[in-house]
Order: C-alpha cells, then sequence, then structure tokens
C-alpha cells in the first residue's frame, strides 16, 4: 500500500485459549488425524493446502459437511484453473447445504432503519422457501432457468434465492437503487424468465418508489414470463401490469417440504457482474460446489463462525459479500440484514445493531470506519460491544490510521481482518485468521488452498514489490464461465492475457 508506514509490532494478538478454540485449530486437528500428519502451526497447513490439492480440498468437503446425495469419483482433474475438473460425479443441491437447520433458532434478523424489525427461525425460512420453490415452479421456472431480483437486502431475497437454487434454477440480482440502463445491462443478457422486486426501498430517511424503473424493465425484457412484486412500501401501488403477482400470492399454497434438485458440483448457482467500466458488464457464472467449499472454508475456518454467532455484512444485493454472507445459513448461525443507509439517523445505528441483536462478527468498509472517525465518534463509548469478537473490512485497503482507530475506539479486543477478492471468485485470496496476530496496514493470511503471489512485468512471483496479484494453481470457485461466451474467449481475455489468473494449456 502505498504512503504507508510500515509498523512492526502487532496491533492485537490472540490468547492462547482463543487459538485453542478456534476452529481453524479443529481444522489442523482435523487434517492431522485423518492424513498422520502432525501441524501445529497455520504456515504448515497453508503450505499443505497448496501442495496437497486434492487431499486439502477433500478435508474441507468432509470438515464442512457437505450434504450430497451422490459422493465424488475425483476431487481434481487437470493443472489448468479454467479447465480443471472439481469433484467429478458428485451430486448436490446449493440450498440444500444452506437448509440443513430447520429449528427455532433464528436464521434471519432485519432492520430496515425506521421499521419494525423483523425475524425469521429456521424452521420458519424452510416453510417460506418451500412454498416460494413451488410458486416459482408453478410459473415454469426450473432447471437452468434464471430468476432475476431488483431488490433491497431484505429476507425476500434470501428466500427468494433459495427457492430459485432448490430447483437448479440460477438466481441474479441488482440492488434498488441502479438505474434503469444498469439493470438491462446486466438482466438483458441473462433474458430470466422471472423478476423478483419490490415497489420501492428506503434509504437515509427517504422512500422511493422503483414502480417506473420495475414497469420498463417489465416492458423491456421479451423474456420475462412473471413479476414477483412485494409490497415493501405500504403508499406505493401493488401491481406493474397483468404480469405482476404479489409476493404473498406466490406463496399462497400448501407446500411443507422441498424437492432439492440434485445437480453436478459446477452446475450454475449464480451469476453476477463485472463493473462494466469497460464495456457491458460481463455476466460471470458460479458454480454450487465451488461456492460452498469457499465459502463455508472463510466463514468457519478464517472467520471462525459458528452456529452460536451472529453475523453481518453491511452490503447490498449486488455485491458479492451478500452471497458470501447468506452463505453463514448453512453454517445454523443467525444472519442479520440491515436494509438502509449505516448513516441513518447517525453513525451509531450499526454499533447499536450490534449491542441489540449480539452481533458476533460485523463486516464493514474503510470507507464507514473513516467516516467514523473523522466525526470523532466513539463506538466503545456509547455501546454495548462485549458480544463482537472481530471485524471484517473489505471494498478498499484500511489503512493503518483505520487499524489505530478501531483498536482505540471501537474495541482493543477484537479480531480486525482486512480482506480481499472479489465477484470474479465469488470469494477472498487473503483473508483473516483467528490464530495470527493482526498488524496495522496488513492482511492476516492468504487464504488456504489458494495459491495466491505477486508478479512482476516478466512474470516472475517477487515479495516486497509492487506488482500483479495471480493465483497460479486451480481453485474451485473459479468462475465456471461466462454467460453468452461458448468460446470462452471472453473468459480468457478478462483473466489469461494480461493477468496470469489462469495456467493455460497452450
Amino acid at each position: 500500500m502505498p504512503d504507508q508506514k510500515v509498523v512492526d509490532k502487532p496491533i492485537w494478538t490472540p490468547s492462547a485459549e482463543r487459538v485453542a478454540a478456534s476452529n481453524m485449530q479443529k481444522f489442523i486437528s482435523f487434517v492431522n488425524r485423518r492424513h498422520g500428519l502432525s501441524f501445529s502451526d497455520f504456515r504448515s497447513l497453508y503450505e499443505w493446502s497448496i501442495d496437497k490439492q486434492a487431499e486439502f480440498w477433500s478435508a474441507i468437503w468432509e470438515f464442512t459437511d457437505i450434504k450430497s446425495s451422490r459422493r465424488f469419483d475425483n476431487v481434481l482433474t487437470g493443472t489448468d484453473i479454467r479447465k480443471a475438473k472439481w469433484f467429478d460425479g458428485a451430486q448436490l443441491n446449493f440450498a440444500e447445504n444452506l437448509l440443513r437447520f430447520r429449528d427455532t433458532r433464528t436464521a434471519i434478523s432485519y432492520w430496515c432503519e425506521d421499521t419494525t424489525p423483523r425475524y425469521l427461525t429456521y424452521e420458519q425460512l424452510y416453510r417460506q422457501v418451500a412454498r416460494c420453490a413451488r410458486g416459482l415452479k408453478q410459473l415454469g421456472v426450473g432447471k437452468g432457468d434464471r430468476v432475476a431480483a431488483f431488490i433491497a437486502n431484505m429476507p425476500e431475497a434470501i428466500i427468494g434465492m433459495l427457492a430459485t437454487t432448490s430447483l437448479g434454477a440460477i438466481w441474479s440480482s441488482c440492488s434498488p437503487d441502479f438505474g434503469f440502463q444498469g439493470v438491462l445491462d446486466r438482466f438483458g443478457q441473462i433474458e430470466p424468465k422471472v423478476l423478483i422486486t419490490a415497489n420501492g426501498y428506503q434509504y437515509h430517511g427517504k422512500r422511493i418508489s422503483s414502480l417506473s424503473t420495475v414497469e420498463r424493465i417489465g416492458k423491456t425484457l421479451p423474456s420475462l414470463e412473471a413479476i414477483v412484486l412485494i409490497p415493501k412500501i405500504s403508499e406505493f401501488e401493488k401491481s406493474v401490469g397483468q404480469r405482476s403477482i404479489l409476493w404473498e400470492d406466490l406463496l399462497d399454497n400448501d407446500a411443507e417440504g422441498i424437492d432439492f434438485a440434485q445437480l453436478p458440483f459446477d452446475h450454475p448457482v449464480y451469476i453476477m457482474y463485472s463493473s462494466g467500466t469497460t464495456g457491458v458488464p460481463k455476466c460471470i457464472v458460479h458454480g454450487a460446489g465451488g461456492t460452498l467449499l469457499q465459502h463455508f472454508k472463510e466463514l468457519i475456518l478464517h472467520s471462525n463462525l459458528s452456529r452460536e454467532d451472529t453475523i453481518t455484512y453491511f452490503t447490498t444485493c449486488g455485491w458479492m459479500m451478500w452471497n458470501w454472507l447468506v452463505s453463514s445459513l448453512g453454517v445454523g448461525s443467525t444472519v442479520f440484514l440491515y436494509d438502509g443507509s449505516p448513516s441513518y439517523p447517525n453513525l451509531e445505528t450499526l454499533f447499536k445493531a450490534i449491542e441489540n441483536e449480539r452481533i458476533n462478527i460485523f463486516g464493514t468498509s474503510p470507507k464507514f470506519i473513516s467516516s467514523c472517525e473523522n466525526a470523532g465518534f466513539r463506538p466503545g463509548n456509547s455501546s454495548d460491544l462485549s458480544s463482537l469478537k472481530a471485524i471484517l473490512s473489505t471494498g478498499a485497503p484500511l489503512s493503518v490510521a483505520n487499524f489505530e482507530y478501531v483498536y482505540r475506539e471501537i474495541k482493543p479486543d477484537v479480531q480486525l481482518s482486512s480482506i480481499s477478492g472479489g465477484t470474479d471468485i465469488i470469494s477472498c485470496f487473503m483473508l483473516g485468521n483467528p490464530m495470527l496476530p493482526v498488524y496495522p496496514g496488513e492482511l492476516q493470511c492468504r487464504g488456504l488452498g489458494m495459491n495466491v503471489e505477486t508478479y512482476n512485468d516478466k512474470g516472475e512471483a517477487v515479495i516486497n514489490e509492487v506488482g500483479e496479484l495471480v493465483c497460479t494453481a486451480p481453485f474451485p470457485s473459479r468462475p465456471v464461465y461466462f454467460w453468452n461466451d461458448p468460446e470462452g474467449e471472453k473468459y480468457k481475455r478478462a483473466y489469461c492475457d494480461r493477468t496470469r489468473l489462469c495456467r493455460l494449456d497452450r
């Protein structure tokens, strides 16, 4: 990071008790027992994870208890990132892995600015997903179809995604602040059969109608057979034409169970989008199995998430951190959703959420942390943050000053993890680690199984030099393919011509 002072001493170090109780330490013990090894630290585990990829990812499958109707024949075939075959022969369903719990523990807690909080237990979530899946199936949605959502960060988005993927259909979402052209540039390429949306959203105290944009989308996308409308804002209309049905009507059936479609490891589950700064956004397709393995690895091991925890990330449904956060359901944790402005009515809002909802893992951005610091805000003095174990930050580099502010004014005993990855891999290259100390201005570690290096202009791996971040070996959450890219030319140009993400067979 340019113009950053180097800090040689850690600003936080986990206690021996905390390290011993961590999921990462439990995974080390699991690997040692399973493979007859004697690792005692993270460095040894990391080196093994990139030297023995098949053994490592198989261990992740077992440790995180991936649910499948058919076990894989081979873990990894091939060394080319784009063409390598992962977990060949496996049959599974993405939604089934996230809906493994069906009890009375809170699955989703939801705040939307000044409205009344809502809560869903795992039992209630399963029932609503079952009814949504039945409703979508009655609309003709099936394997390979696309369901698009123009929607705020609300429980209906999660329910819709789980129902969609339970059928083997593909989910894609944009947040409601996208303009018409931004939505059309994305959804127009993937030709969705159904659009799920709300009649409006709330941001910084204002209620904003989405109806005119939704009406234009409906008239412009000939593939749409139905628009499912959620009446989020009571004073706005509840119809956008003959093809629209209300959310409550979609779920108005007696479905009690879900027939989870059993599909190959790489069956598409999400379509995400590049930024579109150099043209129409690229449609990046992600597979169910790779997304599950990476998210479970990152949530359980690197973030130390457990069933007893509540986790949140301030995000919209248009950012991959929403997809990442939702996978916490597979751990059985409580997922806290915040819908609105993080500074409404003031910067204290999210910290009061930590206090009231007993949030353990809080995800944010350097921009929010800097806003708090610039305002002279001292969250640790105004809110009870005793539940908070970890703060995650991504979206931009976290400065030394940001680190110092967090430990001075938020909480001195917290794991602050600057993490880095992106839409292209729907996960991270660098992450936090509950076993390691935190150094100001630094990321804690590379992700397990991610052979990440820095390359110079000559394509040589370098240390302590500015260069290009590359991953030089296969990993399960690489994009499966780009939509409407049958020969893979867009894929190769995006990742292999300049950044050397792929090692291609030439």
